[in-house]
């Protein structure tokens, strides 16, 4: 009876150090990180600091600052949409400054993928770079279907009229008609930014200048028929139906809650920045130049949207505005239907500049995660000639150009932003780890010190009662479990907040004091993080008031994820599930930094037989 006792104990020992060794094994495998070094740069470095900011500027400025100012002022809003605008910008400033400390950190080509491979580990990146492949296909097949569709109306319906009557797809799921137009554009603009980088952002440029002239030429022009009562209409004045409640007139008329509503939406209108990060491989002096780029861009976007959507509104009444089409709308209300042409074509170079911006990112992501090894080599080859990631560009191309071709443009804009929101909270709390992580030579000074960790060490530590000046062992693993619990409080207040809100606003005690404890724990966390000491290393660009800059984008990208419907998150969970299928069966098998971890035990086994071999030799050689 013993014996039958110990042999199960042993059985149950070996399965839990198995499951042990197992869990090791894997936890080993998904957080393998790469150097943050700049390296050789195999993409050739053509890039200035006005091809980025151009680039920026394009891809964030598209067709939205011809249509958002409209739909938020007359739904959200009203005249207060600069306020929202104002607000929206702030939130994408904290994301780019992160953006762009980490543009100075790691230079190199891949953006969030790139920063979440150094900072976080290889499991983790390849999530966010799977994610990134599906948010710029699905912006690029929505920019050039867009393109498509606003050509098309101006042709008065001939492209989709002949092709549905040649060519029509009785599909429920898919277009009425193959739009080969779009998919011509797509891949025009693939070969153009596989021939060359340099002529490709030659044509960016000058279409984000037409875009910028156009921008100017409605702000000063509006500017002649500017009316302040616009902003001052009396609640008697404003019209109200069955349907439609435009609030109460004035300059807020929706109130606070309606410009947040409406900050929420022009967040949008900022996505596109990131694409400078990608670039970093091909930037000359990334270290300053990429920074430079994603704020320039950012505050310029803004000066636009703030400029187009004040003369909108002083123009007409917000509650009169078209939300689809607003400056032709006003420009024929006014008498002046040849303005309207002159957006037509800033509209077009939005969406021309727009289609570059998606285009351009996506093939660099693929480059970098397949010269990393976490998907096919072959699509990470880098032409010698042209100097570009040629078969993943062509590829990226065929795939975004399918998918503009058979899919309706209203089934393609429904994948939101999820997958650039969770980057931008990736790259965040990225730069909040690295910011108080250990060095390297600190951490071989530390190898001999053996560190006792305490219920009481830890809470001392949480304000850094010792003083410490460097970071230690002990700041570091805490400072990666506050980030994880400030993760967790946020998810939990904005949950609040979104189911909510209206309890809050009318000062419910349950909401209240939900609300009022969550701020509570955000608050206290992000104090503990301050209180540790920060990590020596020096940057060309560092974000500032870290941690509360990053923690408040955080909280924000929070926010606007948990807005997106059910249908999104399922669709990310479906793609999601693909990668991981890749993933296991590929890319864990052939990283890079597998490769470099196998070769490293093999070096070290080489040496110990080595010395076993010579110490052996040295033994009969003194016997002898």
């Amino acid at each position: 009876m013993s014996k039958g006792w110990d042999l199960f104990l042993a059985i149950i020992s070996g399965i839990k150090a198995g499951a042990v060794r197992a869990a090791r094994l894997a936890y080993g495998i998904l957080s393998r990180r790469k150097a943050a070094e700049e390296g050789v740069a195999r993409l050739a470095r053509v890039l200035s600091a006005l091809d980025l900011t151009a680039l920026g500027v394009g891809s964030t400025l598209g067709v939205g600052v011809y249509v958002l100012a409209g739909d938020v002022a007359k739904n959200y809003a009203g005249p207060a949409v600069i306020l929202s605008f104002l607000l929206a910008a702030v939130a994408s400033v904290f994301a780019g400054l992160c953006y762009a400390e980490f543009g100075a950190r790691v230079p190199k080509a891949g953006s969030a993928y790139v920063y979440s491979y150094v900072c976080v580990g290889e499991f983790m990146a390849f999530i966010i770079g799977w994610n990134l492949i599906l948010e710029y296909i699905i912006g690029a097949a929505s920019v050039v279907k867009a393109l498509s569709e606003y050509l098309d109306s101006l042709l008065n319906k001939a492209m989709s009229t002949h092709l549905e009557a040649v060519l029509p797809l009785n599909t429920p799921h898919l277009a009425r008609y193959p739009d080969f137009f779009a998919f011509a554009v797509i891949m025009a603009f693939s070969v153009a930014l596989a021939f060359g980088v340099k002529e490709s952002t030659k044509f960016n440029n000058f279409c984000t200048g037409v875009n910028l002239c156009v921008v100017l030429f409605v702000i000063i022009s509006g500017s002649f028929k500017a009316d302040t009562k616009n902003w001052r209409i009396p609640s008697s004045e404003v019209p109200k139906t069955e349907t439609k409640d435009f609030g109460s007139g004035g300059f807020a008329p929706y109130g606070l809650a309606g410009i947040i509503k409406g900050a929420a939406v022009c967040f949008y209108g900022f996505i596109g920045f990131d694409c400078v990060a990608t670039a970093g491989e091909e930037a000359r002096r990334p270290q300053k130049t990429i920074p430079f780029a994603v704020v320039a861009s950012l505050l310029i976007v803004f000066l636009a949207y703030c400029g187009v959507s004040s003369v909108l509104t002083l123009m007409m009444p917000y509650y009169m505005q078209d939300e689809k089409a607003p400056f032709p709308f006003v420009y024929d209300q006014l008498g002046w239907p040849w303005a309207k042409y002159a957006v037509s074509v800033g509209a077009i170079c939005a969406l021309c500049s727009s289609l570059l911006g998606a285009v351009f990112p996506l093939p660099r992501i693929i480059y970098a995660m397949a010269s990393d090894g976490l998907l096919f080599k072959f699509m990470g080859a880098v032409s010698e000639r042209f100097q570009t990631p040629l078969v993943g560009t062509i590829i990226a191309g065929l795939f975004t150009g399918t998918l503009a071709m058979i899919f309706e443009l209203e089934q393609l804009i429904h994948m939101m932003s999820i997958g650039t929101l969770l980057a931008y909270s990736m790259v965040a709390s990225c730069v909040l780890l690295l910011r108080y992580e250990r060095s390297q030579s600190g951490q071989r000074g530390a190898e001999a010190v053996e560190v006792e960790v305490s219920v009481r060490g830890v809470l001392r530590q949480l304000v850094n009662a010792e003083q410490h000046a460097a970071p230690t062992a002990l700041s570091t693993a805490l400072v990666s479990t506050l980030v994880a619990f400030y993760g967790v409080w946020c998810l939990v207040t904005m949950l609040v907040v979104n189911r909510a809100g209206a309890g809050v606003l009318a000062g419910e005690l349950g909401p209240v004091c939900a609300l009022v404890c969550g701020a509570a724990l955000l608050l206290a966390t992000l104090y503990c993080i301050s209180r540790q000491p920060v990590s020596e290393k020096k940057l060309a660009f560092s974000v500032p008031l870290v941690p509360w800059l990053p923690g408040i984008s955080i909280l924000i990208n929070v926010y606007l994820m948990l807005n997106l419907d059910y249908a999104t998150w399922i669709r990310f969970a479906v793609w999601i599930t693909a990668g991981l299928i890749i993933y296991v069966t590929y890319g864990a098998w052939h990283s890079s930094e597998r490769r470099k971890t196998l070769d490293s035990v093999q070096l070290a086994d080489l040496h110990n037989d080595s010395r076993t071999e010579l110490l052996q030799r040295g033994g009969l050689h003194a016997l002898g």
